[in-house]
């Protein structure tokens, strides 16, 4: 089974349609290690970015857990992608933390 992809190697080979994680599942959660795995940044890195308003902060979910909606983290590599600059990343930020407020 292909992990990123979610299908086995034969399926892909017929060209099944292959779905990410994120695809299966919109409102998914992702902790440190997987967030920093995809937007290949260390974990000091990934919260310098956060402290700087470059990145969401993540949504706690216990005393010592915490994750990032994958909505968030896709919305941010792709205005990455884009060529965003930090202000305009700074303004996504501030939108997508505010949409949590209204989330259901």
């Amino acid at each position: 089974m292909n992990a990123l992809a979610n299908t086995t190697a034969s399926a892909q080979r017929k060209g099944a349609t292959a779905f990410t994680p994120a695809e299966m599942v919109p409102n998914a959660l992702l902790g440190q290690p997987d967030v920093s795995a995809v937007v290949r940044a260390s974990k000091p890195q990934l919260y310098a970015w956060i402290a700087a308003g470059l990145f969401p902060p993540p949504v706690k979910l216990g005393a010592k857990t915490s994750a990032w909606p994958c909505s968030e983290v896709n919305a941010v590599l792709a205005a990455r992608i884009r060529g965003a600059t930090d202000d305009e990343l700074r303004a996504l930020v501030v939108q997508l933390t505010e949409a949590r407020k209204s989330a259901v």
